[in-house]
């Protein structure tokens, strides 16, 4: 999941960086590409190992079929990571395509040049902008169970009502590419 919301963010910063760039990007050097796929995963293991070292702990989540950070225990120690997991893994890269799409679409309105071009970065846009609404309808039913669990009232969220935020929050991976090729012109005239 976190990879999942890091390479998120890391795609709306590349694509506002390409888009709002006035040089032409070179399509032959991956070097780039590696070093933010490298840094994705790097920073999704940074969080995701802590609790096999002590801090919070890895459990069963909602009704027992998936596995989770423990989100009900109540210790400092579990909060606290709770807490910089909402804002480094969710906050953080929330801001990050909030900023580049916000920043890219100021870019495309400005554009002025043929209606060829504009057209195209308006459906990427467009695809960009119903990524970023699955990436919320997506995580933040799962973020707000998850600290309704940890600082709520105990037993506030019950298993049952666990589950469809989870799977929600799980399956996010299978949209990205799924709107990709439906909102992607050049993918959907192949089909």
């Amino acid at each position: 999941g976190i990879i999942s919301l890091i390479s998120l963010a890391v795609l709306s910063y590349e694509r506002c960086c390409t888009m709002t760039r006035t040089a032409e990007p070179d399509t032959t050097n991956y070097r780039k590409a590696w070093t933010a796929i490298i840094l994705s995963w790097t920073y999704s293991l940074l969080w995701t190992v802590p609790p096999l070292l002590g801090w919070s702990s890895y459990g069963p989540e909602g009704a027992g079929i998936t596995c989770s950070v423990n989100w009900h225990s109540r210790d400092a120690n579990n909060a606290s990571y709770i807490i910089c997991l909402f804002i480094f893994c969710l906050v953080i890269p929330f801001a990050i395509i909030v900023y580049s799409y916000g920043k890219l679409l100021c870019a495309v309105r400005q554009v002025s040049c043929s209606t060829a071009r504009r057209g195209r970065e308006q459906r990427v846009l467009r695809m960009v902008m119903v990524m970023v609404l699955c990436f919320l309808l997506c995580w933040l039913p799962y973020a707000a169970v998850a600290l309704l669990a940890t600082f709520g009232q105990p037993g506030l969220i019950t298993p049952a009502a666990s589950i469809i935020p989870a799977i929600l929050a799980k399956s996010s991976t299978v949209y990205n590419p799924i709107i990709y090729v439906f909102l992607n012109k050049q993918v959907s005239e192949m089909l």
